[in-house]
């Protein structure tokens, strides 16, 4: 059995790193609505095509946790102000994937801040080199680039929230962070959870299935059963569904991993089906062929 390639490259394309010359043309984001989740006071979850964003609006304005596409922003500008007529001061990017960081060029062109880890920083500056794809994905806009960096973690002190932003190494990628709002008991994972769909883990960028499932036990230590879960892509979340994905990437490493030791091909480890059992609790967007793939280059090259 063997990957759909045409597939893996679509989603590779039109989810996780989806440039404009090829996703964002006026007809795709046209059909776009954005969907507006109140999760706590002055915090919200905003739905729309790419990573789902986080908003902090208060007194001291609005927080954004990443910006989708830039021909969005028109649309999440209205949902915005639909919450709040404060401006948008602050922008984290949870990671430099076009898909949460490409909205960046219009916020920062109107003066807001934008902020990110320093690896997220330093690949937005250049082309990036997709080896599995034979892709080349282009620099960003110079007004889309993050002003404020840092290596482990900060803090904010913002709509009488203390807003933890914390680093996460080597999971989905190596510039990933969590954004926890303790007041409010919310957190922003990013793309180091995916609620209801296999995750992407961009191996070729620092990623990797152990440190995926470091990052949700990282993330489960750090909140509570009450605890609302703003996911990179899917529905909100809590932390009983956060256990069980972690508890998933946990199963699907280890077939994966024994199968390896015993000297198994890939084309053998595809065909035992190791992912059979979560199949249907999981979206097709990533297919389960894919995910395994991504795993095995990972523990291969280990």
């Amino acid at each position: 059995m063997m990957i759909n390639s045409k597939s893996f490259r679509y989603f590779f394309l039109a989810f996780v790193l989806v440039t404009v010359s090829t996703f964002s043309t006026a007809q795709n984001f046209e059909k776009v609505k954005i969907e507006t989740i109140k999760i706590a006071d002055g915090i919200y979850m905003l739905i729309g095509s790419g990573g789902n964003i986080g908003v902090s609006a208060g007194e001291d304005g609005i927080l954004l946790v990443d910006t989708q596409f830039s021909e969005l922003m028109e649309k999440i500008k209205s949902a915005i102000a639909e919450i709040s007529k404060g401006p948008i001061r602050i922008v984290l990017n949870t990671n430099w994937h076009y898909d949460h960081a490409y909205g960046n060029e219009p916020l920062g062109k109107s003066g807001a801040l934008i902020m990110a880890h320093e690896n997220s920083r330093m690949r937005m500056t250049s082309e990036q080199r997709y080896p599995d794809f034979n892709m080349n994905m282009p620099a960003f806009p110079k007004k889309a680039l993050p002003v404020v960096t840092f290596k482990d973690s900060l803090t904010l002190h913002f709509n009488g929230e203390e807003i933890k932003v914390i680093h996460i190494e080597n999971a989905h990628s190596d510039a990933d962070i969590v954004i926890h709002f303790p007041k409010a008991n919310v957190i922003h994972t990013g793309d180091l959870y995916f609620s209801i769909l296999y995750p992407y883990i961009d191996v070729s960028h620092g990623g990797s299935i152990d440190g995926m499932i470091a990052a949700a036990e990282r993330t489960m230590g750090m909140i509570d059963e009450n605890t609302k879960i703003i996911p990179g892509h899917g529905p909100l979340s809590n932390l009983e569904e956060l256990k069980k994905y972690r508890d998933m990437l946990v199963t699907v490493r280890d077939r994966i991993k024994s199968q390896i030791k015993e000297g198994k091909t890939f084309e053998e480890i595809l065909a035992s089906k190791p992912t059979a059992d979560f199949d249907k609790a999981k979206a097709q967007a990533i297919p389960p062929e894919m995910f395994v793939k991504i795993i095995y280059n990972d523990l291969a090259k280990k």
